[in-house]
């Protein structure tokens, strides 16, 4: 998910497809929950609240950004900002069992510190296995359907081979993620095998399919799979 503030509005960005939406409501309304506490504490204490909010957002102004929250320059004067910048989602679970976090968990009596501890760790063994599915059905994409195209065409044995190197570097990558310490360890292995590796690997398929005939690429192309109604009950 992604906040963005827009014109009188602050809203936050949907999580992922596969995504459960409730822990990320629990850590929103929480979050929220502590601060609106803080502020009815100091209101209750005799402070005006107009100067309870005044104080909230000179503290906080940096937070707003009335630009592109999609461009490139963001992140960076984000981080020039001295805001958290998160690039991935391990990143983003590893700060849930954090101390500040916890403590906040605790303080809200939302989440125990074991909770919250658990709770990351099967975060990162879903991601590691979600990861490792992609990994093992692209090593089959590549060689049940991607290489024999490649045969079958009579293109040079070059693609194939890159093909073949492709599978290989998958492979490794798997078998650092089985070989990893801990969930946690695993989780940073299954990044770099889905974001670096599978899209290099991505890549050289991309290439390929650009000069494989239509009539001997094996597997759905973007057209059929968007346009599934017009290739429905096709001879």
């Amino acid at each position: 998910g992604r906040a963005r503030c827009g014109g009188h509005r602050f809203e936050f960005r949907a999580v992922g497809s596969s995504q459960n939406v409730s822990m990320v409501n629990t850590v929103l309304c929480t979050i929220f929950a502590d601060s609106f506490a803080q502020m009815s504490d100091a209101i209750e204490k005799g402070a005006k609240p107009i100067d309870v909010a005044a104080e909230a957002l000179d503290k906080h102004w940096k937070v707003i950004f009335n630009g592109n929250n999609y461009s490139d320059e963001w992140p960076v004067e984000a981080e020039k900002r001295g805001l958290l910048r998160l690039d991935s989602g391990v990143e983003a679970m590893s700060k849930l069992a954090e101390p500040k976090n916890i403590a906040l968990f605790e303080r809200m009596k939302v989440l125990s510190e074991k909770e919250a501890k658990a709770r990351t760790v099967v975060m990162y063994d879903h991601y590691t296995g979600s990861v490792e599915m992609e990994a093992l059905t692209m090593v089959d994409m590549i060689n049940q359907h991607i290489i024999p195209s490649v045969k079958n065409a009579e293109l040079p044995d070059s693609m194939v081979s890159d093909l073949e190197k492709s599978v290989s570097a998958i492979k490794a990558g798997l078998a650092e993620v089985h070989h990893a310490s801990d969930e946690k360890a695993k989780a940073l292995k299954a990044r770099v095998l889905r974001l670096e590796t599978m899209e290099e690997a991505r890549t050289v398929c991309d290439k390929i399919e650009e000069v494989v005939p239509a009539d001997l690429w094996s597997l759905s192309t973007y057209k059929e799979l968007l346009f599934l109604d017009s290739h429905q009950g096709a001879e």
